[in-house]
């Protein structure tokens, strides 16, 4: 991430703190009474007490300790279970259903089933933790498994893998972007409810303690453990967002643009592309192409008009090179468009383009013609011959025709 974009969260987290300490400390009173809300400075002044003391520490220990084993479990048994459902349709057949009824249960409403289910308090609340986040990773790897492209399975099969190679090698790292996006979903979730059942049924930990603060009527400690929460949720989301890409790094991403000119759309352009369009150029400055009787343009001049059909052909010294490159004309007979072939208009594409001709056409026709006058005639135009001195046939100064052959001058050999 950029610096500026680092700036730019930091500000937007600034201007959230000085709107809350403008609307309290202004006793602001619409539609909702900010004046009852403890300023800003006095939530600052209260955590910076309370991070003196022991008791915070320890229950956010806590807090963290129940997230991290109930996340772990829910990753690996929605991970597994997700899979199974999407490979098997025997899985998917008997467990599917009671997924289905017990998926849109609430975590925290399970309160009640882990008091009755487990002795002791602190398993209750991993247990409801583990639920919360289990069927976001469910649901994720089931979709990610079953939109996995068949090909790839068949390519390691075609190589002589097995079921178990398949799905370490095709299934799971294919399925890791949608795994991660259930996991960063659960990891929310979890927070939720372990600060839930921290509040109902807890006997320490961060919820517990914003629990007892509001019984005491102590909002600023209200609003410190509201932003331990907040804080401790954002930490433990960027990590696992961070995990997710270290482990899908084999992901094409789309690249930064390199630094450069701004082109005509408003890209920059990179250099090296500046470098190869001035490296097109010709040395001398002439800009032409080698066995093109024309200009080489540059990238940033503008288009040359299509020459109409009858109009006369523009003039050579003005788009030639030499003219507009170096600015000058060489009044010298050699550079003239009558000594130079390759700047006169019948030699430039715009000439032929406006009498409709194609010189390739052309050539390839004269000889044709040339090649039947050499199998017809056997002799030159005018002259009985294709090219030999005049009069002069080309069978003959050969030596003998076999017999009962005829030579090219049209005579018999008996």
């Amino acid at each position: 991430m950029s610096g500026g974009r680092r700036a730019l969260r930091a500000g937007s987290l600034v201007a959230a703190l000085l709107l809350w300490q403008a609307l309290t400390s202004l006793d602001v009173h619409l539609w909702l009474r900010f004046e009852q809300f403890p300023t800003a400075g006095e939530v600052a002044a209260e955590l910076v007490r309370r991070a003196r003391t022991g008791v915070y520490w320890t229950d956010l220990a806590d807090s963290l300790r129940r997230i991290v084993t109930g996340f772990v479990l829910a990753a690996v048994l929605g991970v597994a279970t997700g899979a199974a459902v999407a490979r098997s349709r025997l899985v998917s057949d008997v467990v599917g259903p009671v997924l289905e009824v017990l998926r849109p249960i609430p975590a925290i409403a399970l309160v009640p089933v882990a008091i009755l289910l487990f002795p002791s308090n602190e398993q209750g609340i991993v247990f409801i933790t583990c639920a919360a986040a289990f069927f976001p990773v469910l649901v994720s790897t089931r979709h990610a498994v079953a939109a996995l492209s068949p090909v790839w399975e068949e390519a390691v099969l075609t190589m002589g893998g097995g079921r178990w190679r398949i799905l370490l090698s095709v299934v799971l790292p294919g399925a890791l972007p949608g795994i991660f996006g259930g996991l960063s979903v659960g990891i929310g979730v979890s927070w939720i409810c372990v600060i839930s059942a921290e509040m109902i049924s807890g006997e320490y930990g961060v919820g517990y303690r914003t629990w007892q603060d509001y019984t005491v009527v102590d909002y600023p400690g209200v609003f410190v453990g509201m932003a331990t929460i907040g804080a401790l949720g954002w930490l433990t989301a960027t990590g696992v967002e961070r995990l997710g890409h270290r482990l899908t790094a084999w992901l094409p991403r789309p690249a930064a643009a390199p630094a450069g000119r701004p082109g005509p759309s408003g890209v920059a352009a990179p250099r090296g592309a500046r470098r190869s369009r001035s490296a097109g150029v010709g040395a001398a400055g002439s800009g032409e192409r080698a066995g093109v009787g024309g200009p080489l343009r540059g990238a940033d001049s503008p288009p040359r008009p299509f020459p109409k059909p009858g109009a006369p052909p523009p003039d050579p010294r003005a788009s030639s090179a030499g003219g507009a490159e170096s600015g000058a004309a060489d009044p010298s007979p050699a550079a003239s468009p009558a000594a130079s072939p390759a700047a006169s208009p019948a030699a430039s594409p715009a000439g032929w383009i406006s009498r409709g001709e194609n010189p390739a056409r052309a050539a390839i026709e004269r000889t044709g013609r040339a090649a039947a006058g050499l199998g017809g005639r056997g002799g030159a135009p005018g002259n009985g011959g294709s090219g030999g001195p005049p009069g002069r046939s080309l069978g003959e100064g050969r030596g003998p025709a076999p017999q009962g052959t005829t030579t090219a001058g049209g005579r018999t050999q008996t």
